[in-house]
C-alpha cells in the first residue's frame, strides 16, 4: 500500500492504495492536465453527487479499473 496526502476542498486527507492503482491514476491525471489533488477532488465530488456507497479509496480503484477498460477498447 502506498499512501498519499492531499487536500480535498481545503480538508487534508490521506489515501492508501496499491501502487498499481496509483500508477493508473497518475496516467489519468497526466492525460487530464489537472493536479492530482484537483483530479481526485473532482472524482470525490462525482462520488458524492452519485450517492455512491463506496468510500473514496474504493471509488478510486473502480475509476482505475474503468480507465484501463476504456483504454483497451
Amino acid at each position: 500500500m502506498q499512501k498519499r496526502s492531499l487536500s480535498i476542498h481545503s480538508h487534508r486527507t490521506s489515501i492508501a492504495l496499491e501502487s498499481e492503482f496509483w500508477h493508473i491514476i497518475d496516467e489519468a491525471v497526466s492525460q487530464d492536465g489537472r493536479s492530482l489533488a484537483a483530479f481526485i477532488t473532482a472524482l470525490d465530488d462525482e462520488r458524492t453527487l452519485q450517492n455512491s456507497p463506496h468510500g473514496l479509496a474504493a471509488y478510486l480503484r473502480l475509476f482505475a479499473l474503468s480507465f484501463v477498460q476504456k483504454s483497451h477498447r
